[in-house]
This record gives C-alpha cells, sequence and structure tokens, in this order.
C-alpha cells in the first residue's frame, strides 16, 4: 500500500541532530506529522535542531538517547509512549564508521563494540521496542533503516564497518519477508543502501567509477519517497546495483580485480571522517 503523506503520523528519527537524519525529521514536519520524535546522543545539536524545528506544526519531543545502549534504548522508548503513544514510521539513521587501517591494525576493539552496537543491534533493538505495536494497530506504518553499499560488497579498511551494514540489511530484509508472510501488508520495510554520502561522516573516502559522493538531499528525497512506496530495498546510485550484480557473478579472483580496478577497494585508502 502507498502511503501519499505522513501528515497526522508520529515520526521517530534516530540519529536526528544532523545530516540525515535532520533532513528526514524536516521532511517529517513541513509534511505535516503529528509528532517528530527525535533522538540523538550529541545534546547541543539536538537541542538546535529540535528549536529550529518547533513551531512549524508538530510536536518536536526530543531525547537525548546512546543507541548503543539497550536499556538506554529501553528507557526513552517508554518516554516516548508516555509522550506521544505509538510510533507510524521509525527511521534508524544513527551510525557510526570507523576505518582508514586494516582489522589487524585496530587499537581499540571498543571501536568494534561500538560499530557494532549502534549499526547493527541499535536497529534491531529500537525497532522491536515500537513494531509489535504497529502491527497491532493494523493502520499504515514504515520502518526505515540506513545501511549501506557497504552492506552489498566486500570493501578494505572499513571492515568492521561492512559487517554492521551487512547484519543490518541481512535483519531489515528479513523482517520484511516475515511481515509479508504474517499478513501484516500495513507494515512495510525498507533499507536503503548508499554509497558515501556528503555529510562530513565519509570525509576523506573517495568516489570511484561513475560513483561520484552522493548528495545527502537527494539521498533522503530518494529515500523518503520510496519509503512511503513502500519499496523494500534502495541501493544508491546504479553502479551499486552493477558492483553487487557482477560481484554475484563472477569467481572471486575476476571480482575483486574489477571492484579494484574501478576503484571501490581503495575508496577509503584516505579516510579521515567528520572532525571530532
Amino acid at each position: 500500500m502507498k502511503m501519499d503523506t505522513v501528515a497526522g503520523k508520529r515520526v521517530l528519527v534516530t540519529g536526528a541532530a544532523m545530516g540525515l537524519g535532520k533532513l528526514f525529521a524536516e521532511r517529517a514536519v513541513r509534511e505535516g506529522a503529528a509528532a517528530v520524535v527525535l533522538w540523538d546522543i550529541n545534546e547541543a545539536a539536538l537541542k538546535d535542531t529540535a528549536a529550529e524545528l518547533t513551531g512549524r506544526g508538530s510536536a518536536v519531543p526530543h531525547h537525548v538517547v546512546d543507541v548503543a545502549s539497550p536499556e538506554a534504548i529501553t528507557e526513552a522508548a517508554a518516554s516516548v509512549r508516555e509522550q506521544v503513544g505509538g510510533i507510524d514510521i521509525l527511521i534508524n539513521n544513527a551510525g557510526i564508521v570507523r576505518g582508514n587501517s586494516y582489522f589487524w591494525e585496530t587499537r581499540d576493539r571498543a571501536d568494534i563494540d561500538k560499530t557494532m552496537a549502534i549499526n547493527s543491534l541499535a536497529p534491531m533493538y529500537v525497532t522491536l521496542e515500537f513494531l509489535p505495536a504497529m502491527v497491532a494497530a493494523a493502520t499504515e506504518a514504515r520502518v526505515l533503516t540506513i545501511a549501506s553499499s557497504a552492506g552489498l560488497v566486500s570493501n578494505p579498511r572499513m571492515s568492521v564497518y561492512a559487517a554492521s551494514k551487512w547484519a543490518a540489511l541481512g535483519w531489515s530484509d528479513s523482517v520484511r519477508i516475515e511481515l509479508e508472510q504474517a499478513g501484516h501488508e500495513h507494515v512495510k520495510v525498507t533499507t536503503v543502501c548508499p554509497t558515501y554520502i556528503n555529510t562530513g561522516m565519509f570525509e576523506g573516502a573517495k568516489g570511484f567509477l561513475f560513483t561520484p559522493i552522493l548528495d545527502q538531499d537527494k539521498v533522503v528525497d530518494t529515500s523518503w519517497r520510496e519509503m512511503k512506496n513502500g519499496t523494500p530495498l534502495i541501493v544508491l546510485p546504479w553502479t551499486s546495483r552493477l558492483n553487487k550484480a557482477i560481484s554475484g557473478l563472477l569467481p572471486i579472483k575476476l571480482r575483486d580485480l574489477f571492484l579494484n580496478t574501478v576503484g571501490v577497494y581503495h575508496s577509503m585508502d584516505e579516510f579521515t571522517g567528520r572532525d571530532k
């Protein structure tokens, strides 16, 4: 079923203080959502975003939440239910990236734990807080999870990040199928797999053949539209779909040669990430 608008709906966005999350929240407010709940760990940026969006017709509750903590998720979700009731549209956007080193050069094992907790486990725990009520309500609902093209093909110097996004993609699309099998057609799950985006998170990463760094506004526009349409999987840009198809068809040595030649395997060589 297509959802024409989120007007009157209750929306929750994780990682909402900046980047894609802020843009998703802005679109929800612009479209007339009844409530747009903002979660982020960055308290100062979160307050600024909430202040920008307040007074435009939507309630904008905001919570400082470390989604790496299951306990924090549970506590914040309970507060949301008290404030606005259930959630109709959940946007699992929060994420982190660590890169530009080989796996065996990892100095802090906490980086592994945190990457997996935020990118893989948090979408599961957050969704589990709200999905049962979505299923029971029998009204149109959506779950949108931002994964990555790193969840489609292997990529050196970002092995843990790739692992976390492979997990997120596998979980999200499996839940989609479960909902379809169980006959809950009113809840649609969409997974987005973009390449590098100009949010600052991937500062220093390089685009590769026919694959420039993506514009965040265009990514959000496409994701928002296709989420409402109930599209299962969004892969951006078309070259990522090609790389995935080729990876599935070619023998591994030829796959590696191809992805190395087009630049995928060296796209993280100069990665620095967002300034602290």
